[in-house]
């Protein structure tokens, strides 16, 4: 029996951190041998917003340095950077043609990442609501508005029968979906596999140190709020030591009335493979100071050796594993491309 296809990726752009490492990096570690996986570095998405050119080049080699030191085996999962496919923006003007403005339209994160304020539900928009959100729409660039499309293409381009994603995530790959099966049905025939979305634990779900009721983030200005993969042992002593807790002194998993301290416990039930109720005997006795100075300990011992591996990476020998990976997914790529030219009639 074939192993499932997977796909996924990161943006090279802010610093990757620990809610990267767990909710996503070390699940991909854990599977190489069950899955057969391709890890991309989406450049492409990067620049739907802002991008310094000097300082994303310098990004995509760093976040490929944390995929080979976190141990993603170039001999058993295919690792490359999305820009040196061509296929990929190929086939996302295909799948325009299958996506509806409507669509692209409801999609949460494009309403985020423009800082437009949701209605609450059968709240009605007023007129000054309806202008105030067609000048922000306005001021947002189309490759924005279209990242999920060029997302269903990485994803569909490969075969891929699997996406591990997060719960804000989910909303792409259900596009992905339509997308996929809207060809399918007008075609009358299998154009695209439809990937199933799989939903990353909520133990792996790391929150911001300084709100814990937000989802730690690399695009957080805040720097205290995350736990950057390259940070020292110093600044991650200081960052937990700053981070938020709770009312009382009870070490308890309780995240409606205790986000803080149930965060912190999600960390380090996450390292040490302990539940967070045996995490929540074991610091029964101890008070929040002495909890904060072993997650930080524990993250520390984590990130050490991936630290030492990326320092004994050079830029060169990073930038052939990347051009090696971009020749070993390419066969099946422009198989797909060319298929689905063919399929919609383009070309001679």
């Amino acid at each position: 029996m074939s192993k499932k296809r997977v796909f996924s990726g990161i943006q090279p752009t802010g610093n990757l951190h620990l809610g990267n490492y767990l909710g996503a990096i070390l699940n991909w570690v854990r599977g190489q041998d069950d899955k057969d996986n391709i890890f991309c570095i989406v450049d492409l998405h990067a620049i739907t917003v802002p991008q310094d050119p000097k300082d994303l080049q310098k990004r995509i080699i760093e976040t490929a340095k944390i995929y080979l030191a976190s141990g993603i085996d170039p001999a058993k999962s295919s690792i490359f950077v999305q820009s040196s496919r061509p296929e990929h923006s190929e086939l996302a003007w295909v799948l325009n043609c299958f996506t509806k403005v409507g669509e692209l339209s409801r999609m949460t994160q494009f309403k985020q990442k423009i800082d437009s304020p949701i209605l609450t539900y059968g709240e009605q928009p007023s007129p000054a609501y309806l202008r105030m959100i067609q000048q922000t729409e306005l001021n947002a660039t189309v490759g924005l508005f279209d990242y999920p499309v060029l997302m269903a293409a990485d994803i569909l381009l490969y075969n891929t029968d699997e996406v591990p994603v997060g719960d804000d995530q989910k909303q792409h790959v259900e596009i992905c979906r339509d997308i996929a099966e809207r060809a399918n049905k007008k075609y009358k025939e299998k154009v695209f596999i439809i990937p199933e979305p799989i939903i990353q634990k909520e133990s792996a779900r790391i929150m911001s140190l300084t709100d814990p009721t937000a989802k730690m983030s690399k695009s957080d200005e805040n720097d205290g709020s995350r736990i950057n993969i390259t940070d020292t042992p110093d600044t991650i002593r200081k960052k937990f030591a700053r981070a938020v807790t709770d009312s009382g002194s009870e070490i308890k998993f309780d995240v409606q009335n205790k986000p803080g301290i149930s965060n912190l416990l999600n960390i380090l039930s996450s390292i040490t493979q302990k539940s967070t109720s045996e995490l929540e005997k074991e610091y029964a006795s101890k008070n929040y100071g002495e909890f904060k100075a072993d997650v930080a300990e524990a993250v520390i011992n984590l990130f050490e050796p991936i630290q030492q591996k990326m320092a004994g990476l050079n830029d060169k020998e990073v930038t052939k594993i990347l051009e090696d990976g971009a020749k070993k997914v390419a066969p099946t790529g422009r198989e797909t491309l060319e298929r689905v030219q063919k399929t919609v009639g383009l070309g001679i």
